[in-house]
């Protein structure tokens, strides 16, 4: 890899940008493909393994080319450090991805139920804004606590996350959209939140919740409309 690709990638990683190097096998030219880039001829391709996050060999026009897909690590952000939190770091952990738990109630937020874990004891107007919620973050509101669950779900509306989901039954939520329609979001942005949350795969205990919500979240990050496949099922 030529110098100034290296930068170019490690530049990406750093912002988190999602990006793939293509290489010509024959020629073994390289270069970095942003997500966005228009009028490329592998730009499909591009998508697809990126929705992936999988490498690959493309052909075109008879022409093979090796696809490097570099994606940032999924951010699992979890509001409440309740049980279902707790099952949820273990199998975030088991699939790559990064489990942060917001909760400003000390007496749950601490080192000894969360070991080694990243763990902020603050309110979510001041422990969200640096934790850089963006397209690569699947928020998860837990706590049954309007006080907090609300405004973490205003925050996580207000950006690009491909996940959002908030514990609690359709009454709980019906009353929960009321207030954030009070508070200016759109029906639109308010169909965003999977809520009761995770896969309806009758799940009772904490830990069968944590597998319908992992599985709702790769579904959203795999499939292709995975937001609408989840719904569905």
């Amino acid at each position: 890899m030529k110098l100034a690709t290296l930068k170019a990638v490690n530049a990406a990683r750093a912002a988190r940008r999602p990006i793939v190097l293509v290489t010509d096998v024959e020629t073994g030219e390289e270069r970095v493909v942003h997500e966005a880039a228009a009028g490329d001829p592998l730009a499909a391709a591009v998508a697809e393994q990126l929705r992936k996050g999988k490498s690959a060999m493309v052909a075109l026009d008879g022409r093979r080319f090796f696809l490097t897909v570099h994606v940032p690590p999924v951010k699992l952000v979890m509001t409440g450090a309740v049980h279902i939190s707790q099952a949820l770091v273990p199998l975030a952990r088991l699939l790559g991805h990064e489990p942060i738990v917001v909760d400003p109630r000390t007496a749950f937020a601490s080192p000894e139920r969360f070991p080694d874990v990243t763990l902020v004891a603050e309110w979510p107007d001041v422990a969200l804004p640096p934790l850089g919620v963006d397209r690569y973050t699947a928020f998860i509101a837990l706590t049954h606590d309007p006080k907090i669950d609300d405004p973490a779900l205003a925050h996580a509306l207000s950006r690009d996350c491909f996940y959002i989901g908030a514990l609690g039954s359709r009454k709980t939520h019906a009353r929960r959209l009321e207030r954030l329609r009070a508070a200016g979001f759109s029906d639109a942005a308010l169909a965003r939140i999977h809520a009761p949350v995770g896969l309806d795969i009758g799940a009772i205990s904490p830990a069968e919740i944590a597998v319908s919500i992992v599985a709702e979240i790769t579904a959203a990050l795999r499939l292709e409309s995975g937001e609408k496949q989840a719904r569905a099922a």
